[in-house]
């Protein structure tokens, strides 16, 4: 029997999408608003789910103040209030889409995580648009 966790989280960040290959025309017909030189900012909510057996003597899939901490440090400290472009490095050559942005999140949480466990990571960069990606 699989039961998922789902824990919820939130950080304030700013970014601008952009191709440094491109002119500014194109990255402007591309990106839209998003390709502000001077970036935009999102409050993005996380919820980051984990699935697997219940264990016998604990009843938990995970202990979720574990997982609340993992969150705090692995993503939290790492993206709140920072321009993602500029201060994180994963952002220095990759562009900061809600896309990317999810993938990085669940390579840095699926490293701290039993791999006996499932790990899915939706990210809301709007109450409207948001990402799913469960490591496929």
């Amino acid at each position: 029997m699989k039961v998922t966790v789902n824990r919820k989280a939130h950080f304030n960040a700013a970014h601008r999408l952009y191709n440094a290959d491109w002119t500014d025309a194109r990255n402007a017909t591309v990106f839209g608003k998003c390709a502000n030189p001077n970036y935009h900012g999102h409050n993005y909510e996380l919820i980051v789910a984990v699935k697997g057996e219940i264990h016998p003597e604990t009843g938990f899939v995970m202990d979720m103040k574990v997982l609340k901490q993992l969150i705090e440090t692995e993503i939290e400290a790492e993206f709140d209030h920072k321009n993602l472009n500029e201060e994180v490095p994963e952002f220095k050559t990759l562009n900061p889409t809600a896309e990317n942005i999810s993938v990085v999140i669940w390579n840095k949480l699926r490293a701290k995580i039993d791999t006996n466990l499932e790990l899915s990571i939706t990210l809301y960069e709007t109450p409207r648009n948001f990402v799913t990606y469960c490591g496929e």
